[in-house]
């Protein structure tokens, strides 16, 4: 009897024209996949008001970087970079910036699409005791999930408080796209 129903419905179905089809995995529309350091260039943004504001010392300014698909495929990026800044100076040596608590999205470049993220810095003044201030002459930027660096000169001048132990410094970075 259980033969005889699985046997009825599959003639119904077949009959009625409503059998699934299957579709050829070339059919298929794939997903892109994250970009790799291969796939992107990088650089700080320059022009007109994205340099920051290095002179002053009365508050935070931000730096950008971007990356830029430079792949002939459609690649996502998401999350945080990871970024060193490199001293000038003999005591500086690295400081791995802390990320922001901001929520992180994902993008979609296509070839030639660029996203940027904005680094936030605490500047000082000149006269600050070089045991207090953070010279940057490098930044080595590592795109979100990958191992391979892009080093970037500082192009901006000026130095930032040196909070390289601190919980919360003043100078941190924040996800792609903001």
């Amino acid at each position: 009897m259980k033969n005889k129903l699985i046997a009825v419905i599959i003639a119904t179905v077949a009959a009625a024209g409503t059998a699934a089809t299957a579709i050829p995995a070339s059919a298929a529309t794939a997903q892109p996949t994250r970009c790799h350091t291969a796939d992107l260039k990088a650089g700080f943004a320059t022009g007109g008001d994205a340099a920051p504001e290095m002179k002053q010392t009365s508050h935070q300014t931000q730096a950008f970087i971007w990356f830029t698909n430079k792949s002939s495929r459609t690649c996502t990026l998401s999350g945080f970079a990871g970024v060193d800044m490199v001293g000038a100076q003999s005591t500086d040596g690295t400081w791995s910036l802390a990320r922001s608590s901001k929520r992180a999205q994902k993008f979609t470049l296509k070839k030639g699409d660029t996203v940027d993220f904005s680094i936030t810095l605490d500047p000082v003044a000149k006269s600050t005791p070089k045991k207090q201030k953070f010279v940057p002459a490098k930044f080595v930027v590592t795109p979100p999930n990958e191992t391979k660096s892009f080093t970037l000169k500082w192009p901006f001048g000026g130095q930032v408080l040196k909070q390289d132990g601190a919980t919360h410094p003043a100078t941190f970075l924040n996800p792609i796209g903001q």
